[in-house]
C-alpha cells in the first residue's frame, strides 16, 4: 500500500439524460457543462471552484473552454488520457487523484460528453483503425474484439454463456434505472440468441451502441471531504498502462485473449489498494462488448479462466440483490447508455455514496475497471470509510 490510498475522493457525480445518437438538443460543450453543474450541486459545491479538469478518449471539449464557460477563479491541472478508447475511462481518475494528491489542483472534474450532430460518428474510435487493418476489411470495434473473444471461446474455452450473462445482467439492472435506455425493455434468452450476428461470436446484445450524453465526477482531497455534503467515495487505488508485447500492435499480442491488464498492472492495483479480488463487492465493467468484459474478470481475478469461468458468470451470480459479484449495476454500456463508459465511473462511485437504483447492500469495495482490450486499459477501487 502507499500513501495514495485513500488521500482523494469523489464528493458528487452529475449526469445527463441519455439521448439516441444525433438527437441531443444540445452540443457536446453544454452536456458537458450540465454534468458538471450536476456534479457540484450534488457535492454542494461552487462551480467556480473547481481547478481542474480530465476527459480521456478525445473528447471535444478542452477544459480551458470548459473553465471559461463556468466562470472558474483559476485554472490549475486541465489534461486528458491519450489513447485506449474506453480504456481511459479509470485512468481520467486515476490523473484528477493524482493531480490532488501532488498539490496541482484542489477540485478535479472528471467528465466525458458526446453529441454525435457535432462530434460525428464513433468519434472516440478515429486513429486506432489503421491501414493494416482495413486492406484486410476490418473496419469497426466489433470486429477486433470478435477476433480475441472467438479465440477466448476455442481456444481458452470460455462458454458463450458468459458473455450472455453479462448482457443479460446489464438488461437485468437496466429495469430497475428509470435513466436506462433499456428501461422497459427487458432482455431474456430467447431474444439474446435470436439477435443478429453482428461479427461472430459477438451478437446484437454483445455490443454496447453509442447515446449523446455527458456525466462527470468531482475528485477532491479525502482531508477536504467534509466540507462538501454526502457521503464521499475514497480513491483506493488506481492503475493504468500496457505491457510490451500490447499496446497499438495490431494483432501480434502476447497474451491475444487477454482484455490487456497484465499481472503485473493487476498485482499492483491490489496491494496498493489493500484488498484483494474477493473482497470486491460490486464491479462497473466497461463492457464495449460482452467478449472484452469476461476477459477483464478473468484478468483481474474476480473469475476463474477458462470452462470454469461460466460456473461463475450466471445471470443470477453477476445480479443484485443475491449474487456474489454484481456487476453494473445501472446497466452498463449495453442497457443504461453508452458515452464513451462515463456512466461506469458514476454507477462505481454511486455504489459507495448511495444513489444507485440497484445498490449492493453494505457495499464496501467498489471496482471500475476500464476498456478491456484497447490499446491502454485502467482500473480503480473506490471504498467506502470503512475502507480507510
Amino acid at each position: 500500500m502507499t500513501g495514495f490510498r485513500g488521500a482523494t475522493s469523489v464528493v458528487g457525480v452529475g449526469t445527463t439524460d441519455y439521448f439516441r445518437r444525433g438527437t441531443s438538443p444540445m452540443t457536446s460543450a453544454q452536456l458537458v457543462l450540465q454534468a458538471i453543474l450536476r456534479a457540484c450541486r450534488d457535492a454542494g459545491a461552487d462551480p467556480r471552484a473547481v481547478d481542474g479538469f480530465v476527459s480521456y478518449g478525445g473528447d471535444a471539449n478542452e477544459g480551458l473552454a470548459i473553465a471559461a464557460a463556468l466562470g472558474v477563479r483559476e485554472v490549475r491541472w486541465s489534461s486528458e488520457v491519450w489513447g485506449g478508447g474506453g480504456g481511459g475511462i479509470a485512468a481520467a481518475v486515476n490523473n484528477a487523484a493524482a493531480a490532488v494528491y501532488s498539490g496541482q489542483a484542489s477540485c478535479v472534474a472528471v467528465y466525458r460528453g458526446l453529441s454525435e450532430a457535432d462530434d460525428g460518428r464513433r468519434a472516440f474510435a478515429k486513429g486506432h483503425l489503421g491501414s493494416l487493418y482495413t486492406a484486410h476489411g476490418v473496419l469497426a470495434p466489433p470486429q477486433i474484439c470478435a477476433l480475441r473473444t472467438q479465440r477466448l471461446m476455442e481456444v481458452d474455452g470460455v462458454p458463450r454463456s458468459a458473455l450472455e450473462a453479462v448482457a443479460l445482467a446489464g438488461y437485468q439492472h437496466a429495469q430497475r434505472n428509470p435513466r436506462a435506455v433499456a428501461y422497459g425493455k427487458p432482455l431474456d434468452h430467447r431474444l439474446y440468441e435470436g439477435s443478429r450476428m453482428i461479427s461472430e461470436p459477438l451478437r446484437l446484445f454483445d455490443c454496447s451502441r453509442e447515446n449523446d450524453g455527458a456525466a462527470a465526477v468531482l475528485v477532491v482531497s479525502s482531508d477536504r471531504a467534509g466540507d462538501y455534503q454526502g457521503r464521499p467515495a475514497a480513491i483506493l487505488a488506481g492503475v493504468q498502462g500496457a505491457a510490451a508485447g500490447w499496446t497499438d500492435s495490431v494483432e501480434n499480442e502476447d497474451r491475444y485473449t487477454s482484455a490487456g491488464f497484465h499481472p503485473a498492472l493487476v498485482a499492483r492495483l491490489w496491494d496498493d489498494a489493500g484488498v484483494g479480488p474477493g473482497e470486491v463487492d460490486v464491479a462497473q465493467v466497461y463492457e464495449n462488448f460482452t467478449g472484452p468484459a469476461v476477459a477483464a474478470m478473468i484478468d483481474h481475478g474476480l473469475c476463474p479462466p477458462g470452462p470454469a469461468a461460466g460456473d461463475f458468470l450466471t445471470v443470477e451470480n453477476l445480479t443484485v440483490p443475491s449474487g456474489s459479484l454484481p456487476i453494473n449495476t445501472a446497466g452498463g454500456n449495453i442497457a443504461e447508455g453508452f458515452v464513451h463508459g462515463i456512466g461506469l465511473v458514476v454507477e462505481a462511485v454511486r455504489q459507495i455514496r448511495g444513489g444507485s437504483a440497484n445498490p449492493v447492500a453494505g457495499a464496501d469495495v467498489s471496482l471500475l475497471i476500464g476498456g478491456p482490450m484497447a490499446p491502454l486499459v485502467s482500473s480503480t477501487v473506490f471504498g467506502s470509510a470503512a475502507t480507510v
